[in-house]
């Protein structure tokens, strides 16, 4: 079973144009499915769940499309903070935080505060207003600060102190990436945890991704040889 599963959630909005219906209307399925995957995860030993929720690229969407994702945000993270204790599950959001509303923001800090309380919890994580490459270089600043500051060399700076700066520092890297939806692409996401994960693609467009494709995308991982570089 891979410890960290990490998902790029996209169809949403090909699937609502299939249907006929408004983008907003995929975003809201596709929230049901996270739900539903989440739970699942943790159901069957996955501790590490992380989803691609809402790029730094997305607010160019429209804005009754940002407004519709916002408020599912401030919902999901409402309940979670109601259910955490009780489903045993901590959610926690990383990114940029510093430009989402305050309501949020304070949400976030109540999920982060709860989550606290749990014990040897299943980690379900949102990247929201999340970039792979802002992140790199949010850490690299934070690098160059300490070294501009006399308390570091640049040649003593490693792998390991770079990923110790990045959002997601106390989780271990993924295992498996899954990208539904036919897309075939990283999309700047978790572009330094993932140099040694394994990506699976599939045709399923997100709100129509059920457990058994989860099952089938663990499968496939379960087959390939991680060698990291060496020699199988």
């Amino acid at each position: 079973m891979p410890q960290h599963i990490a998902v790029i959630m996209d169809g949403n909005g090909r699937w609502a144009k299939k249907r006929g219906m408004p983008r907003t209307a995929g975003h809201k399925v596709g929230a049901e499915t996270f739900r539903s995957i989440a739970t699942y995860c943790k159901d069957i030993g996955v501790k590490y769940f992380t989803v691609y929720a809402f790029s730094t690229e997305n607010w160019k969407r429209p804005a009754e499309e940002v407004d519709t994702l916002m408020n599912l945000f401030r919902r999901y993270l409402k309940e979670a903070i109601e259910t955490m204790a009780e489903k045993n599950v901590a959610v926690q959001v990383i990114g940029d935080l510093s430009v989402l509303a305050e309501d949020i923001q304070k949400l976030i800090a109540d999920c982060n505060r709860e989550a606290q309380n749990l014990e040897n919890p299943a980690i379900a994580t949102l990247c929201i207003n999340y970039g792979g490459r802002d992140e790199i270089k949010n850490a690299v600043r934070a690098l160059a600060r300490k070294v501009q500051a006399g308390e570091l060399l640049p040649e003593d700076i490693t792998e390991s102190m770079i990923s110790e700066h990045l959002y997601t520092a106390a989780m271990p890297d993924p295992d498996l990436i899954i990208r539904p939806s036919g897309e075939i692409r990283t999309s700047n996401f978790l572009l330094w945890q993932s140099a040694y994960a394994e990506y699976y693609f599939t045709d399923i467009l997100w709100p129509d991704f059920k457990p058994e494709h989860l099952e089938q995308a663990i499968e496939a991982y379960n087959k390939r040889q991680r060698r990291y570089g060496g020699i199988g």
